[in-house]
């Protein structure tokens, strides 16, 4: 899996969380839940989606790794090397 069919998967669950948002226009350094609005409740639903999805696991004490789109697609694309 490549960076671009990631970022679609991020985009695609994003979005399942969070209708009213458009998740492509994130910026790489922006922090994904407070530019779209998720709340912790929604946020835990994306991870537990992406980790299904991936197939890998993100770890609790890894959440802070994945604030913003640049870090998660480092984080996921070093998992599944």
């Amino acid at each position: 899996m490549n960076e671009d069919e990631i970022k679609k998967n991020i985009f695609q669950l994003l979005k399942k969380i969070a209708p009213d948002t458009e998740p492509s226009v994130l910026k790489p350094d922006e922090n994904i839940r407070e530019t779209l609005g998720i709340d912790s409740f929604d946020a835990l639903q994306f991870i537990i989606a992406l980790n299904e999805k991936l197939g890998i696991e993100i770890p609790e004490k890894d959440y802070g790794k994945t604030n913003t789109l640049s870090d998660l697609l480092s984080y996921i694309m070093n998992k599944i090397k």
